[in-house]
């Protein structure tokens, strides 16, 4: 900290790298579910519409209320959301495979998206304060976590339910325990509450003129295309290699693994990036890059499909923290709020995205919902193109 200025400069790895290690251990649990839905349909005889309206239920509460939890969090200092949180989200989890009921489940799936709602507005806050100056690369150290906890939350209830069978969810119980007791018997990574100030690069009246809502509209269409694009992805991408390639089901999974862990990559290159070239002008190659990248996957086969798929998720996926940067620095006063907004509302809504691509693959097929797919991407440049972004490197910064 400028010991004259009050303002924090230097980022703080460490803070971050716990922030992130409690995303992991929140976000493993949100696809997990993906991973034991199957396995819960034969046991209890669940109809696929009992299937999906459990996947409403995870998505209403871990995303779509998010926005109520930033809102609260903005007003009052809750640091004890970061332990409540990743502790519930795991606890929902682990007692899935112990349910003897379809309304125990949806009970349990509840209590896991409200823990997964209550991290993240908190840690997104707080990772803003350990990132200085540095936003974009604190704040994709912080994502890079949840890029890692959704990718192998599959894998590792696979693993659980093969070894146990469906009891073996309650292994998830152990990661989520030992990361809340990290939280609560460590100090460091709690602050006083952060105050939010205009970097001097910007004078404070063109801070105050800028209206919030129209950029803020803006950014929030522009990520919510993007989720638009990533879950329409990793929904028909399966069904596109398996029904249409011929593939073999174990490398269509395999496929999007790679495609996940080449985002958490992304993620990592995109902050330091952002903070080097410019907010904008990295989320606008992202977009921009993405697209033809698609198209080449979509017009190869064999070892170049997979290579142009993994090249576009690295690309698609590294603009999400810087987005969520941008939209902190339009509502500097709420940052909770941006990032119920951004993680919750915007991302939430992908799931109506893929509902609207199945009925359009229903009708015209899932390679034709691929290519418009494909094209979403730079839907969402448009926007991004006309977002009022400075274009100098004027960031929030906090002070304790």
């Amino acid at each position: 900290m400028d010991e004259k200025t009050g303002i924090i400069k230097k980022i703080d790895y460490r803070g971050l790298i716990l922030l992130g290690m409690g995303h992991m251990m929140t976000d493993l649990n949100t696809s997990a579910l993906l991973a034991l839905l199957p396995f819960l349909k034969d046991a209890l005889g669940l109809s696929y519409a009992m299937a999906g309206t459990i996947i409403l239920f995870s998505n209403l509460t871990s995303s779509v209320i998010q926005p109520l939890f930033g809102y609260i969090t903005d007003r009052k200092f809750f640091l004890w959301f970061l332990p409540l949180g990743v502790f519930l989200a795991a606890l929902g989890i682990a007692l899935l495979g112990w349910a003897s009921s379809y309304e125990r489940i949806v009970f349990l799936v509840i209590l896991s998206g409200v823990g997964v709602a209550i991290y993240h507005p908190e840690g997104w806050r707080i990772a803003n304060f350990f990132a200085g100056e540095k936003k974009a690369t604190g704040m994709s150290i912080f994502g890079v976590g949840g890029n890692l906890g959704f990718a192998f939350g599959p894998l590792m209830a696979i693993v659980f339910v093969k070894a146990l069978g469906l009891k073996g969810s309650a292994f998830f119980l152990i990661p989520g325990m030992a990361m809340a007791g990290v939280f609560l018997f460590s100090r460091f990574w709690r602050v006083s509450r952060p105050s939010v100030r205009p970097s001097p690069a910007l004078t404070p009246t063109d801070v105050a003129t800028r209206s919030a809502l129209y950029p803020m509209s803006l950014l929030l269409g522009m990520v919510m295309l993007c989720s638009w694009a990533r879950i329409g992805l990793m929904t028909f991408i399966p069904f596109y290699y398996i029904n249409y390639m011929k593939g073999d089901p174990m490398q269509a999974g395999n496929l999007l693994f790679a495609f996940l862990m080449a985002g958490t990559f992304g993620t990592l290159a995109g902050g330091p990036l952002a903070d080097r070239f410019g907010h904008k002008k990295i989320v606008l190659f992202s977009l921009g890059l993405t697209t033809p990248f698609l198209v080449l996957f979509l017009l190869s086969s064999g070892f170049w499909s997979f290579i142009f798929f993994i090249v576009a998720g690295f690309i698609l996926i590294f603009s999400f923290t810087v987005s969520m940067v941008m939209g902190q620095f339009f509502m500097p006063k709420s940052l909770g709020m941006v990032s119920g907004l951004i993680v919750g509302l915007a991302i939430g809504t992908g799931g109506i995205g893929a509902a609207v691509l199945g009925l359009f693959a229903d009708r015209w097929g899932v390679p034709l919902t691929l290519w418009v797919i494909a094209l979403i991407p730079w839907a969402a440049f448009i926007l991004g193109a006309l977002i009022p972004y400075p274009s100098q490197r004027g960031r929030a910064v906090t002070k304790p």
